[in-house]
């Protein structure tokens, strides 16, 4: 089955309101108004803040652990340090997601413009994106000066499950990926049933190797939570057994190179006994003698 297209996406992050601007500065008395400050030079504040930063480390073992407010203050500081600097957020790149996880993703982030880079709680970003129903992994990587990488390894998505009168889009393990819209998904093949998301990994790719029968099935249905029907469009049935699927396939395989059955059709074909393959034939139509169509047995 097509999956979704998948590459790295370029977002911007987004804007935060901007502070109201500072009040100008009075010129000093006796003399020319001068500039308010000159630009210190970016060097220059990441030696500082390297002094700061190895001030608080020396504190916190220096207290055995009690100087963790010193610590938070002085990294508060060396954030905004590094913020003249102009390490700050500008552009979050996706990568290893589809234009449909792109938007969840980024939302699940919760980065904004302007955020300082260096400030960033990389292990609790990559948690709150893993939340993501599309991701199954991720991984998170700072490009200094602005940009911020998300890696993501997508769920596949495997089919569309129809259970008290809610379908979602499952993964191969059978877990829903609640931000997938199933109407988005019409080539995902449908299964039907309690239970059925649970085993849909285990018999879809059986029946995915057999592709005159993958394209004629409309719906896997889960009977008894315990084996599984096979509804064909054409509005044909085929029993599985509870054990050995791919056996009854196979058989099913032969059948069909014999007699070309698939293609002629049937009503019913009973798959659950390894012995014995039942054929129910599908009913022939008859034309009564007024014209109209009467069915036959």
């Amino acid at each position: 089955m097509p999956a979704p297209v998948r590459g790295g996406s370029r977002v911007q992050a987004k804007p935060r309101a901007k502070a109201p601007p500072s009040p100008a500065k009075r010129p000093a008395k006796g003399g020319a108004g001068a500039p308010a400050r000159e630009g210190v030079p970016p060097k220059l504040i990441l030696l500082t803040a390297a002094g700061l930063l190895a001030i608080a480390l020396g504190a916190t073992l220096a207290t055995g652990g009690r100087g963790q407010m010193l610590v938070d203050s002085v990294t508060a500081a060396v954030d905004g340090r590094f913020g003249e600097a102009g390490f700050r957020l500008r552009t979050v790149h996706v990568q290893g997601a589809s234009q449909m996880a792109t938007p969840d993703i980024v939302r699940a982030a919760g980065v904004y413009k302007d955020q300082p880079l260096l400030g960033l709680d990389l292990a609790a970003l990559r948690d709150r994106v893993e939340t993501v129903g599309w991701v199954k992994e991720a991984r998170i990587v700072r490009l200094l000066p602005d940009t911020l990488v998300i890696a993501v390894e997508e769920r596949r998505q495997l089919a569309v499950w129809q259970h008290a009168g809610r379908s979602v889009v499952i993964d191969e393990k059978g877990r829903v990926i609640p931000e997938a819209d199933p109407a988005r998904f019409p080539m995902l093949p449908l299964v039907v049933g309690a239970g059925g998301a649970e085993h849909a990994g285990e018999i879809l790719p059986v029946i995915a190797q057999r592709p005159k029968l993958m394209q004629r099935m409309e719906a896997l249905v889960r009977v008894d939570d315990r084996r599984w029907d096979l509804r064909l469009k054409d509005g044909s049935l085929i029993q599985l057994p509870a054990v050995g699927e791919e056996d009854a396939l196979a058989q099913l395989e032969q059948l069909d190179l014999r007699s070309r059955i698939l293609e002629l059709g049937f009503e019913r074909i009973d798959l659950r006994n390894p012995d014995v393959v039942a054929v129910r034939p599908r009913p022939v139509e008859t034309t009564a003698p007024d014209g109209l169509a009467a069915a036959g047995v």
